[in-house]
């Protein structure tokens, strides 16, 4: 029987069309994945789902009922955690059951609090208030509200998708382990795609907008219980995945806009300097291979019990022109590390050495990619990239400096945006500025911290293309900080995995030979693609609790050939 369905359903709000012939049947006790990207009309998907928002054509029906309103059968757990902050955990939920099992004797209803407090692990964290809580526990909160309402379909929007890597999936094997216990009808978006195999019976895509309509269904023929490391290895996940992956791919992509524009031959002031050192004595070979230096480097903060090492004996040489990438659990010092190489984060004890000199401070050799772009909101793209070009370049002229301006700009997708304003650009778009910025400094070293972690898939695919792309024309000594397993391999020369911290350290060093330039369909197809990703698996699990007894950093067999 179809517990939930959407007859031709469309929406519009105004003169944009989000929805069109929107059908969809789903049946009780079915898991299905909803797969859309940023501007897919997911949310607005899910509102009509709830009885949030009415459809402007079509139906949507919850047991061939119309649905007009929100209704206690159906709980929703939004991407933002929604919870009241001057209650306790048990607090919040009571709120819901209190609401919906008002009938029910008080003994009885503090009782399913506390059944579905203990069922998402926070037992020990029921009198806490949010302020209190971790990002992750507060979302299990939202969790268990929704399921003490003991609704028949448990609508999930993008609930996950703001964790970081090692919550997220700890949430993900939770959301996995209630599907079977509670045996619920469950509707999850989400813009992942692993995420969407792990845990779904169906994926169906949600085709960009606008105009959004589903794309093809996709069947999860994957036996429960389902375990991700072990999944790595399985050809039916990996055939899946390939599927799933190349249909988005070729929905979702844009055709790149053609680039005519030259780089002017133009240097940049901070290479003017390593001749002189080389003149010195040192070869240029030998510079170039102990290009970038972490020796024994410490990060050490005084807290008021003593001192804290966060990141201790970071040890690591990149060659010149190397891409790698640092990866690992959330705290263990990958973005200490990395502040500390772009000057911005003192060093404790030991030093890091790039080009022969010692880092000191911030400068522009150093170029960094945030999360955040960190834009200048009132200035056009054109006008914050030309800040750092007009310094580094002062024997340029205005139009030399206006073409290496534009030159960046074009490369990274936004030649027919160059004069639109940062506040009005998508976040992807904004993210763009921020890549063409840091390789128009012509750094020595580009720093990138988590530079696509706030964006959706699709949008962190098509830059990560970019990026590969414009680093393949400048081959810049990059160190990139990620906690996505498939980003780390598919970008770099070597990954370096880092212990838990606190006392984090480089646990081990694995180098990717897969042939470049690199396509993320390339990738997925080739042979040693998921030997990789399962090595860098393996050490993220082996550290999910805390470190293991033996903490000596280890190469893999790559790395020691």
């Amino acid at each position: 029987m179809d517990i939930l369905s959407l007859k031709n359903v469309s929406k519009s709000y105004g003169d944009s069309h989000i929805l069109s012939d929107i059908n969809l049947n789903i049946k009780e006790g079915e898991f299905v994945a909803i797969l859309g990207f940023s501007g897919s009309g997911k949310s607005t998907l899910m509102n009509i789902l709830t009885g949030l928002e009415t459809p402007d054509g079509g139906q949507a029906l919850y047991k061939n009922m119309p649905i007009t309103e929100p209704s206690p059968e159906r709980g929703l757990v939004f991407q933002s955690y929604s919870l009241m902050p001057w209650l306790t955990v048990a607090g919040n939920v009571a709120l819901a059951v209190d609401s919906v099992h008002k009938k029910k004797p008080k003994a009885e209803r503090a009782a399913m609090v506390q059944k579905y407090v203990d069922m998402v692990g926070l037992s020990h964290a029921t009198d806490r208030r949010p302020s209190e809580l971790s990002g992750g526990m507060r979302q299990r909160v939202s969790v268990a509200r929704a399921l003490a309402m003991q609704p028949n379909v448990l609508l999930l929007d993008e609930p996950l998708s703001a964790l970081d890597a090692l919550t997220r999936a700890n949430l993900q094997d939770e959301i996995e382990e209630i599907s079977q216990i509670e045996k619920k009808t469950i509707v999850l978006i989400t813009n992942d795609v692993d995420e969407a195999i792990l845990l779904a019976d169906r994926i169906i895509p949600l085709n960009p907008g606008p105009n959004a309509s589903f794309g093809p269904d996709f069947t999860v023929n994957i036996p429960r219980p389902r375990d991700r490391t072990k999944m790595n290895d399985d050809p039916k996940f990996i055939e899946l995945r390939l599927e799933v992956t190349k249909y988005l791919m070729d929905v979702g992509f844009e055709a790149a806009a053609e680039q005519n524009r030259t780089l002017p031959d133009v240097t940049a002031i901070h290479h003017l300097a390593p001749s002189a050192l080389r003149e010195a004595g040192k070869s240029e070979s030998f510079h170039d291979e102990r290009y970038l230096q972490f020796s024994k480097v410490h990060k050490v903060y005084p807290t008021p019990k003593g001192p804290l090492t966060v990141v201790e004996d970071f040890d690591m040489t990149l060659h010149k022109g190397e891409f790698v990438s640092i990866i690992g659990h959330s705290g263990c010092g990958k973005s200490t590390a990395l502040t500390m190489a772009a000057g911005l984060n003192p060093i404790s004890k030991g030093g890091i050495i790039l080009d022969g000199k010692h880092v000191e401070g911030a400068d522009p050799e150093r170029a960094v990619v945030f999360q955040s772009p960190s834009l200048f909101p009132w200035l056009s793209a054109k006008e914050n990239v030309a800040i750092g070009v007009d310094k580094v370049y002062p024997k340029a002229t205005q139009v030399e400096r206006q073409e290496v301006v534009e030159y960046y700009l074009e490369r990274v997708g936004l030649a027919d945006s160059m004069d639109k304003p940062a506040a009005d650009m998508s976040n992807g778009m904004q993210q763009r500025v921020g890549i063409a910025r840091a390789f128009a400094l012509s750094p020595k070293l580009l720093l990138l911290d988590e530079p696509f972690g706030m964006l959706d898939s699709l949008t962190r695919w098509e830059l990560q293309d970019v990026l590969m792309d414009v680093w393949a024309k400048t081959k810049v000594t990059a160190i990139c900080v990620t906690h996505d397993v498939d980003e780390a391999v598919l970008l770099s020369d070597r990954v370096c995995m880092m212990t838990n911290g606190p006392q984090a350290k480089v646990g081990k060093l694995m180098r990717v030979d897969l042939p470049r330039p690199r396509t993320r369909k390339a990738l997925l197809e080739h042979p040693d693609y998921y030997k990789y990703r399962a090595e860098v698996l393996q050490f993220l699990e082996d550290y999910e609790h805390g470190d293991p007894v033996d903490e000596t950093p280890t190469k893999s067999k790559e790395e020691a050939a």
